[in-house]
Formats: structure tokens, C-alpha cells, sequence
């Protein structure tokens, strides 16, 4: 089991942040947020946290470029990066995972399979 049972959340919609905040934090992990891109790669950066949920459409900087950013990054290889995203072709989820992406969540999704998720990749 990895120590490191932090998560950070990148979604410019209050709504989806709020809500997996909450159900994250009431399955026991250190929860941070970020509202764009940009934020992203500097919590990403400043807490190295296990796993980040991050949403693609965002201001300042996509989803993509900031996977793009952490992997080239050797230091931040060990962050695992679940892409979340209303776009749901395959070809959206082949270009999150080109860019380096763990795993791709397409929207809606349920907030317990967020959780599980979390649990999967943080807690083995």
C-alpha cells in the first residue's frame, strides 16, 4: 500500500469539485483542488500527490497538456493521472492516453466509482 493517499481534484465546475472532494475525503484521503490547468501543474509540482482526477475542458490549460507536462517530468512519474472528460468518442480517450493519462473517465460518472477508483490506485 502506498504511503501517499493524496488526491487532487482539477475541475472548473464548482459542482463536480465539491462533490468528489466530499465523497473522497469521507473515504479517508487528503483531498486538494484546483480550478485550471495552470493550478494543476503547480499542486501537482508543490504536493506530489498519488492521483489526480482531472478534468480535460478547462481554462488556461487542457487536461492533456497538463499530463503532457507531468510526464515528461521525471520526478512526477509515480503520479497517477485519471482523465475526466464530457467527450466520450474513442478517439478522445486515445488522445488522453497518448498524452500519458493512467486511465479516462467519461461524465457523468457516480461518485462511488470515483471513490473506488481512488482506492484501487492509492490503496492497491
Amino acid at each position: 500500500m502506498t504511503e501517499n493517499l493524496k488526491v487532487l481534484v482539477v475541475d472548473d465546475e464548482p459542482f463536480i469539485l465539491r462533490s468528489l472532494t466530499f465523497v473522497l475525503q469521507k473515504g479517508g484521503f487528503e483531498v486538494l483542488e484546483a480550478r485550471d490547468g495552470e493550478e494543476a501543474l503547480e499542486m501537482i509540482r508543490r504536493h506530489r500527490p498519488g492521483l489526480v482526477f482531472l478534468d480535460v475542458m478547462m481554462p488556461k490549460m487542457n487536461g492533456y497538456d497538463v499530463v503532457r507536462e507531468v510526464r515528461e517530468d521525471e520526478e512526477l512519474n509515480e503520479v497517477h493521472v485519471i482523465l475526466l472528460t464530457a467527450k466520450g468518442q474513442e478517439s478522445d480517450r486515445a488522445l488522453g492516453l497518448d498524452a500519458g493519462a493512467n486511465d479516462y473517465l467519461t461524465k457523468p460518472f457516480s461518485p462511488s466509482r470515483i471513490l473506488q477508483m481512488a482506492k484501487e490506485v492509492l490503496e492497491g
